[in-house]
């Protein structure tokens, strides 16, 4: 095969939507100005580009020579690649990787340790000649994209720096405040929350870990009141602390969290804990804000020529975090600050590349503390790890990460709990060999905790399963109009009887838009609070889906569960008609920073009278383009409501209401129905997971175990079939990175 041959290959595969026009593009431009003749050169480089589409870090020689994870893809991709990646079978893979090796476009970096970049007087890292780096090993080639090899680099470099610089503590001092703060430790598990912080305190880089409800919020409010307390016990100066998380509804929900579990926690250990109170954040922000993300240029305030003004980092909900953030934030500590990732490596990875909490904690489970480790603990803890723990080989970095292994909200007898731990194992659990035969054996059991739970509602998550036979099944839009409107209770079913205010009314958040509405000569604090509620209400009950579009995606779904809504609800009346009517949810999609509105905050459209002194911005720009139909005439115009429309916001810390005028939101979405993946960083008492009735890639065991751990009381899941269910629970997700390479065992690889 022949450069032009392969190059016309690759237009036919960007043709089936499997390879992105840019992907070409870079590939093309690769072949004229390196100049790079060579197709197996020219293939690698295009695979690269694609798989990064798809959240790579990197493109893994030998998976790719193996046709990797292609065979997930649809057919029509998969008819156009597999061509491709035959015409390569006669190559090895060190063939493949010397004539990478070889290319002027690659620069080798295999198995050689990274050195700095090289800087301008600015400090900015000059762009090296050669677009790409041929990393990893000899054994184990990966061809990178050069600034995500960087990206690695930073991040490898900021984790290793860290680890090799342990925090030296008076350990009389740690034992007896963890004594103090963990006077409840349940005698019957082990407690890992104590140990958690334990780890945390003495090193400079530290990962905490646990599914839902094992008690991650409460352990970082513990662990900021020890930081703080060891620093005062010792005479050293409060810590600078700041707290993070990579989306506006994640540090929201961090701050609530924080702000309750902190002063629940003082209120027990001081009596004068209002001077502690200051010196103990609880304020998050997200990692664009924390950066000093700018609105006119892509730099950051924050850097290594202008460091972070910061002792400790701590950053929730790290799953989220994709590679090119994660170096960023690095990048902006000073040599001695610490940083604390916290989340649950099962989840969904981010939508950017990478997947660094998966990378970091891939052998997490198995714990791997060194003997040393165990009897470091014992000493101020007071408790003996498990010997299935030990490993006299452990790394460096496995002593930095704690696991949190017991959900107190959730049981493992059953409920969402059970869910969650079924789905993450890919559901295997042996099916009864006496039992009639079943689809199969994960999906059997998905059936059985199922049937078990039919009618009995759980204390600990209750579930649900309802399956959706006919395309004019209307239970979905019943059990929407229950959840916006009626509100549900733990066990799904909508709320008997609202105890505020009217004592027939409901307590969906449409509900308390109409009955809690102040009267037009109210004072502007009684809207505020107003919007607080419906807002506290708006997160009981979400409906999600993998899906963007199609039927079974938002698009789909925001405008059936619109149009039902609208028939019935007077909070709707007329929003089949407007884009902008009164209830409509919405999520910000892009940072807007004129606004102070991140990628993920979540508003609801409300109607205020006209005059009314809410400090609001006038509008100045034209709307930006949305979905759905343009409304022709502002609502402020409609003559039938009345009054003006304003979004309201929670502010960044979570107390104050913002009101922004719907005409300066150029980038948001309606919300009623949201997908998985934004969902992620937020938790509403009773979720409905909805699932396609076609596969599709997008459909895998992290993206159903994410959605189910959205639920904090109540699960429904709806689907269409078994086999899409039955697939979904096979899938994984699987990104390429050099990170989990590099932090390997040698003795491993």
């Amino acid at each position: 095969m022949q450069a032009a041959e392969l190059l016309a290959a690759l237009a036919d595969w960007a043709k089936t939507g499997g390879l992105r026009p840019l992907d070409l593009a870079f590939t093309r431009f690769i072949h004229q100005q390196a100049p790079e003749q060579d197709p197996a050169v020219l293939l690698a480089i295009a695979l690269t580009c694609a798989r990064s589409g798809h959240g790579h870090v990197c493109l893994d020689l030998a998976e790719a020579l193996a046709s990797g994870d292609w065979s997930n893809q649809p057919e029509v991709y998969r008819s156009a690649i597999f061509p491709l990646l035959t015409r390569l079978q006669a190559l090895d893979l060190n063939a493949w990787a010397e004539r990478l090796a070889a290319s002027p476009a690659v620069e080798d970096r295999r198995g050689v340790q990274p050195l700095p970049p090289p800087e301008d007087e600015t400090g900015i890292a000059i762009a090296e000649v050669r677009p790409l780096v041929l990393g990893g090993t000899p054994e184990h080639p990966l061809l990178y994209l050069r600034r995500y090899w960087l990206y690695e680099q930073q991040i490898l470099a900021g984790i290793r720096q860290r680890l090799a610089q342990p925090l030296n503590l008076d350990q009389d001092l740690l034992r007896t405040w963890l004594d103090r703060l963990f006077v409840d430790d349940p005698p019957d598990v082990l407690p890992w929350q104590r140990i958690a912080c334990a780890l945390a305190a003495r090193s400079s880089f530290a990962v905490i870990t646990g599914g839902p409800g094992t008690g991650k919020t409460t352990t970082v409010a513990r662990l900021l009141i020890l930081l703080q307390g060891l620093a005062y016990a010792s005479g050293r100066p409060p810590l600078s602390v700041r707290l993070a998380a990579p989306t506006g509804k994640a540090a929201a929900r961090l701050n609530e969290a924080l702000t309750a579990s902190i002063y629940r926690l003082l209120s027990t250990l001081w009596p004068d804990k209002e001077s502690w109170a200051n010196q103990i954040p609880t304020e998050a922000q997200t990692l664009h804000r924390l950066l000093g993300a700018r609105p006119d240029s892509s730099r950051l305030r924050y850097d290594r020529q202008h460091p972070l003004p910061a002792d400790v980092v701590i950053v929730d909900e790290a799953s989220m975090i994709d590679v090119e953030r994660l170096a960023a934030l690095l990048d902006a500590l000073r040599p001695e600050a610490r940083l604390i990732l916290i989340g649950d490596k099962d989840q969904l990875a981010s939508v950017e590349a990478g997947a660094v909490l998966g990378d970091l904690c891939q052998r997490a489970p198995e714990g791997h503390y060194t003997p040393q480790t165990r009897a470091w603990l014992e000493q101020v803890t007071g408790v003996r790890l498990p010997d299935a723990l030990i490993d006299p080989h452990g790394q460096p970095l496995d002593q930095a990460i704690a696991m949190l292994r017991a959900s107190f909200r959730f049981s493992a007898e059953g409920g969402i709990g059970a869910l969650a731990e079924l789905v993450r194992n890919g559901g295997q659990i042996a099916a009864n060999p006496d039992a009639a035969p079943r689809p199969s054996a994960p999906l059997a059991a998905l059936e059985d905790l199922f049937a078990q739970a039919q009618g009995t509602p759980h204390s600990q998550g209750m579930i649900r399963h309802i399956r959706l036979r006919d395309p004019q099944d209307h239970r979905l839009e019943e059990l929407a109009y229950a959840g916006y409107w009626q509100g549900l209770g733990a066990d799904g079913r909508p709320k008997p009887r609202w105890r505020a205010g009217d004592p027939s009314a409901p307590s969906g958040y449409l509900a308390i838009i109409q009955y809690l509405r102040p009267p037009p000569d109210a004072e502007p604090a009684a809207f505020a609070n107003w919007a607080r509620a419906v807002l506290r209400a708006q997160a009981h009950f979400q409906l999600l889906t993998p899906l963007r579009h199609g039927p079974w995606g938002t698009e789909g779904l925001n405008q059936r569960i619109q149009r039902m809504l609208a028939q019935h609800l007077p909070p709707l009346a007329g929003s089949a008609q407007y884009l902008w009517f009164e209830g409509r949810p919405v999520m910000v999609t892009r940072n807007d920073y004129v606004l102070g509105l991140m990628n993920g905050d979540i508003g609801i459209t409300l109607r205020i009278p006209e005059g009314l002194n809410l400090s609001c911005p006038a509008a100045t720009h034209p709307a930006g383009q949305i979905e759905g139909t343009y409304c022709t005439q502002p609502m402020s115009e409609q003559p039938q409501l009345g009054g003006l429309l304003r979004v309201a916001f929670l502010s960044s810390s979570g107390s104050g209401i913002r009101w922004i005028s719907p005409s300066r939101l150029q980038a948001v979405e309606t919300v009623f129905a949201m997908t998985v993946h934004k969902s992620q960083g937020s938790e509403f008492e009773h979720v409905a997971l909805v699932l396609p009735d076609t596969d599709t890639p997008l459909l895998t065991r992290e993206l159903l175990y994410t959605g189910i751990t959205r639920a904090r009381s109540s699960l429904t899941l709806i689907d269409c079939q078994d086999e899409i269910l039955a697939k979904t629970l096979q899938r994984r997700v699987q990104r390429i990175s050099g990170l989990a390479l590099a932090l390997e065992p040698r003795s491993d690889r």
